[in-house]
């Protein structure tokens, strides 16, 4: 049997009014040290984001969500911190903010594939 690999996760979260403390979860970033996974996944409902904050700018919402998976991918063109190693990466797009883009606190696992743990996760976490 394969050993379990140690995994760190975070809920990437919109907060359209940051001071009423009220989100909607849109996406995850999902690391595992041991293997250098560190990879983003999100979606954005038009219509349930509408209804939740008119105000929200869909587009740049679009952008800043891709600038985090350009940063975890560690793209060239995603600027100094895409440059960093992975572990600082994921430290990087977890850390607080009072920002419209929030993550959750990071949430350890244990997982005998991350791709398929990642799917998971956004499925119960996001997507439902």
């Amino acid at each position: 049997m394969q050993g379990k690999l140690l995994y760190e996760y975070a809920v990437i979260r919109l907060v359209p009014r940051v001071e009423r403390e009220e989100f909607l979860n849109l996406g995850i970033i999902f690391f595992c040290k041991q293997t250098g996974f560190l990879k983003c996944l999100y979606t954005v409902n038009e219509a349930r984001i509408e209804a939740f904050c008119r105000e929200v700018d869909i587009t740049s919402l679009h952008r800043n969500l891709e600038s985090f998976c350009s940063i975890a991918e560690g793209l060239q063109t995603a600027g100094p911190i895409a440059q960093l190693d992975t572990p600082s990466r994921f430290r990087w797009l977890t850390a607080t903010r009072s920002t419209i883009l929030q993550t959750s606190k990071v949430h350890p696992g244990l997982c005998i594939n991350e791709t398929e743990t990642m799917e998971a996760l956004y499925q119960k976490l996001v997507l439902y």
